[in-house]
């Protein structure tokens, strides 16, 4: 008789941009004592971010920093639960190849990803017999949910955010995030430090009313938990999925909403962090942005500066100098990207006010 293959576990982690999915798996990585993670990402974009701020911290690199083979997958397309045949299979069949290399797989999902489809990929006969669901962690932004921008919560939305046509609890974005929320086995309130008690409360009972009563809602800082609460659940997901409510059915229907979300690149010289930042604060406040990710070039700098920004709340930090080869390695005059994520966004109309805001703001410090 035939000795049946233990079945590597998969956590796939979900949540809208911005809400901390890899800083969580950064911390888990570094975090993973000796266990052997390969991890797969899915971005919304033109540029690799999320797999570059990984890298940044040697998952996927040698010890030399060089890129390897066989530990960081990156999947492009933005939209995993649309492209499971094309793209997802061949890298699920590379690892199953892999299982005796293998403790754990990792996947982070697009922040516009519906989970539901993904989950129920792995029922199909190739991908069940090697990997079963261990958990889909749902990851939500405490302040964003807070502030009602993700969340049907008229607690904590007062009548001019009601007013608001951009907090319709009809629209795509409201039904994506609960659409992540009722696929969730594990839900972590994160970036708990930037809200209170009563704000964290609040979040939590909207949530809650989203979520199966058995589902765990945890809270976090930057994604820092115990990897005892986030791997080995044996959810086993796959198998309960088709219970779950969603608002959009199968990733073939005609209504998907990914569509109604664009992805443009900005690009341009910046003088300093500071003007980097005014200058994207000025595009977010004109345009539908919810995201914005890419790296700074600071003159003078022999390091890679991230900035990331959810809604107007940004972020930036030094991750890793520039290496050789790389656009900003000690260049002056290299030009910094940024990726931005939102609604009905122009590529060229957005260029030229990023540039605008750049002037501006150098002839203001001038």
């Amino acid at each position: 008789m035939q000795t049946q293959l233990r079945k590597i576990p998969v956590t796939i982690v979900t949540g809208f941009l911005g809400s901390g999915k890899t800083t969580l798996l950064r911390h888990i990585l570094q975090h993973a004592g000796g266990k052997r993670i390969a991890v797969i990402v899915n971005e919304f974009g033109e540029l690799g971010i999320d797999g570059e701020i990984l890298k940044g911290c040697g998952i996927g690199c040698d010890e030399n920093g060089v890129e390897t083979e066989g530990q960081l997958y990156e999947l492009a397309n933005g939209c995993l639960c649309c492209t499971v045949q094309e793209e997802f299979f061949p890298v699920m069949e590379k690892l199953a190849e892999r299982r005796d290399e293998l403790d754990h797989v990792l996947i982070e999902t697009s922040g516009l990803a519906l989970p539901k489809p993904l989950v129920q990929a792995f029922n199909w006969p190739q991908i069940r017999n090697g990997f079963t669901v261990d958990a889909v962690v749902t990851v939500v932004d405490g302040p964003a949910a807070a502030s009602g921008q993700f969340a049907d919560n008229p607690v904590a939305v007062d009548a001019q955010r009601k007013a608001d046509p951009n907090l319709d609890h009809d629209s795509p974005l409201h039904e994506l995030f609960e659409d992540q929320l009722s696929s969730a086995d594990l839900v972590i309130l994160n970036k708990t430090d930037l809200i209170d008690d009563a704000q964290q409360r609040e979040v939590e009972a909207a949530i809650r009313e989203e979520i199966p009563p058995q589902v765990k809602i945890v809270r976090a800082h930057q994604g820092q938990l115990d990897l005892h609460t986030l791997l080995g659940l044996e959810a086993a997901s796959e198998e309960t999925i088709h219970l779950r409510h969603d608002h959009h059915g199968s990733a073939d229907d005609p209504d998907h909403h990914h569509d109604e979300f664009d992805s443009v690149v900005v690009q341009a010289v910046v003088p300093s962090r500071d003007a980097a930042l005014a200058a994207l604060q000025t595009l977010v406040e004109n345009h539908t942005i919810y995201r914005v990710k890419g790296f700074a070039v600071l003159p003078g700098a022999a390091m890679r500066l991230v900035i990331q920004g959810v809604g107007r709340r940004f972020d930036s930090y030094f991750d890793r100098r520039w290496q050789a080869g790389e656009n900003g390695e000690g260049a002056a005059g290299a030009s910094s990207r940024f990726v931005l994520i939102g609604e009905d966004l122009d590529q060229h109309a957005l260029q030229q006010a990023f540039d605008a805001a750049l002037g501006a703001t150098s002839a203001a410090t001038a």
